[in-house]
């Protein structure tokens, strides 16, 4: 199994457990990341409104690396997700693939003709890989460990998102737990946003939505919170400190990646995960799965 791998700017700077944490699992899956040289930045969101034909041109040279590579693109961002796959919808049109791949000076062979499907390692996980394989590799079971989904809102708002999810009602989050023998438990934030683009309106609603949806998961039980969108992470973890004090009480709630769960879940050292780069220590959770460890051969 092979992809295009576009880790996003946050997993190759603040979040760089993310892009750690990644290479470990493909590598305990057998999944071959190609790295993807020269790819711009999806833009974020901010790129699209300001010049959003240039965002359209920078993503589709992202695609064009990879339609050279013949693969299709695997990312670890909910927000490069949203605006990869929404580039490449834009450009299934002829005429407006023939209009950016001309700005691009691309012609023949190197001119971008469609086709690059772009996936969360979610969905990859969950279709690619399934269900089978996963429970195979499960070495130390999630167990007892109450596991909060956080969405965040740009991972299910991304063209084809449907094809392995409800949008209204995601539960694809809440499945992988259970896959990697844990305990997922429900709450009404999960898929909020988690305020990261909220300091251009208001510089304390940041932390007004983080601490709204940490302190709901809190009130339902939640051990942890496990995300699939790096932004969200930064907030929830890095900004928790303000978050708590806009909620009035300490959270203290450890936030995972993705597939820093499931790399835990696989037996993988924790070190190799990067969770030792957390604002909120995961010491806690990495405590509760070594006392209730039954390691799989």
């Amino acid at each position: 199994m092979r992809f295009a791998y576009f880790p996003g700017c946050a997993a190759q700077d603040e979040c760089e457990e993310l892009d750690e944490s990644t290479r470990a699992v493909a590598k305990e899956l057998r999944i071959e990341l190609v790295d993807l040289e020269g790819a711009a930045c999806c833009g974020a969101g901010d790129l699209q409104r300001t010049e959003p034909e240039r965002a359209l041109a920078a993503n589709a040279g992202t695609l064009s690396l990879a339609q050279a590579k013949g693969l299709d693109i695997l990312t670890v961002c909910g927000a490069c997700q949203l605006y990869l796959s929404e580039a490449a919808q834009a450009l299934e049109d002829p005429d407006t693939r023939a209009r950016i791949n001309h700005a691009l000076g691309r012609a023949g062979p190197s001119a971008y003709g469609g086709g690059v499907r772009v996936k969360h390692l979610l969905q990859v996980l969950l279709q690619d890989v399934g269900e089978k394989k996963l429970a195979a590799h499960v070495r130390r079971p999630l167990g007892d460990v109450a596991v909060g989904a956080f969405y965040g809102c740009r991972l299910l708002r991304a063209p084809g998102a449907e094809a392995f999810d409800t949008p209204a009602d995601p539960k694809s989050i809440e499945r992988l737990v259970r896959i990697l023998g844990g305990n997922p438990l429900p709450y009404r934030g999960r898929t909020a946003c988690c305020g990261f683009d909220a300091p251009t309106v208001s510089e304390d609603l940041t932390s007004r939505l983080s601490g709204a949806a940490l302190a709901e998961a809190k009130d339902a039980g939640a051990t942890m919170l496990a995300t699939p969108c790096p932004l969200c992470h930064l907030v929830l973890d890095a900004h928790q400190k303000e978050a708590s004090k806009a909620a009035g009480r300490r959270i203290g709630m450890p936030i995972l990646h993705l597939p820093q769960l499931a790399g835990l879940a696989f037996g993988i050292d924790p070190g190799r995960l990067g969770v030792g780069r957390h604002t909120v220590s995961v010491a806690p959770v990495i405590g509760m799965l070594e006392a209730q460890e039954v390691v799989k051969a």
